[in-house]
């Protein structure tokens, strides 16, 4: 009996230790591919003022796309209405404009920028015609293409807006593309349209956030929300944001751009470990006034 209830013990142990293997392996995915989406968004942001103050012939403008170039410097690339790029904007060491490089020659894409434009394009096409996309007032569809290893091809849609005070979740989607650059699949990767205020009338400027995943295939939090984190860190001063799905728990650490993903039952137990250790701590939590 004792033997049993030592490798009953020892299975246990594994188990725990393989799943936490597996969820840090998770989150470093997931944080990665949230910080290519945060470069490739800054490239476009500041990329967009530095050629519109450059480029005067505004009717000819077809569109525009970021990418990160040789998996090192953040590019946007402008694009005419005959497809041919027309400006170029990289920032080989940070995001202030004065430092970027601009190149108004008109050319051809590259081969890699060609994949770039045609599955961004095929993505501009699909929200036109696919009811799965959703729209709202003063909310935009921001299209992000990444392609990893000149094999894996996809493309996320964010919803921005130009309201002041405002942070949006939610509201975004992943395409998958094959190898000729045709759509796999599309999925939206939160139920709703998610808006937090910067600033809170009652209790001041907030310091954190928190929203739930109620999608099973999205139980974690996702490369938008990260992308979304960082883009507004600056604006926010947010510490900290928590992701609660049924099975999960994402804790983002803004500060240190660190991604924890815990089961939220294990979660829950601690906190009531903690409640049960130290109950001082848990009254008077009324936001000071």
């Amino acid at each position: 009996m004792k033997i049993n209830t030592f490798y009953s013990l020892l299975f246990l142990l594994i188990t725990v230790f393989i799943s936490a293997q597996d969820l840090e392996k998770t989150a470093k995915e997931i944080t990665d591919e949230g910080v290519q989406l945060y470069r490739s968004e800054m490239a476009s942001w500041y990329g967009t003022d530095v050629f519109i103050e450059n480029y005067k012939d505004r009717e000819n403008i077809g569109g525009y796309f970021s990418y990160i170039k040789n998996d090192k410097v953040p590019t946007c690339v402008f694009f005419s209405k005959e497809n041919k790029v027309i400006g170029t904007i990289s920032f080989p060491n940070d995001y202030k404009p004065e430092n970027s490089k601009l190149d108004l020659t008109e050319r051809d894409f590259t081969d890699v920028e060609k994949d770039y434009f045609e599955i961004r394009q095929a993505t501009n096409e699909r929200i036109k015609t696919d009811s799965i996309f959703k729209f709202y007032n003063n909310v935009n569809f921001n299209i992000v293409p990444i392609i990893k290893n000149n094999k894996e091809k996809k493309v996320y849609v964010l919803s921005g807006t130009n309201l002041n005070n405002i942070v949006l979740f939610g509201n975004d989607y992943l395409l998958d593309f094959n190898s000729d650059n045709s759509i796999r699949k599309v999925q939206k990767l939160h139920n709703s349209l998610l808006s937090f205020k910067m600033y809170d009338e009652k209790v001041g400027k907030t310091v954190s956030g928190i929203h739930s995943h109620v999608l099973e295939d999205w139980p974690y939090i996702t490369p938008t929300d990260i992308c979304t984190l960082m883009l507004y860190q600056k604006f926010t001063n947010w510490e900290n944001y928590t992701v609660i799905s049924k099975k999960y728990t994402s804790l983002w650490n803004n500060k240190s751009n660190h991604l924890i993903i815990m089961k939220t039952d294990v979660l829950e137990k601690i906190n009531e470990d903690q409640k049960k250790r130290h109950p001082e701590k848990n009254q008077n939590l009324e936001p000071e006034k």
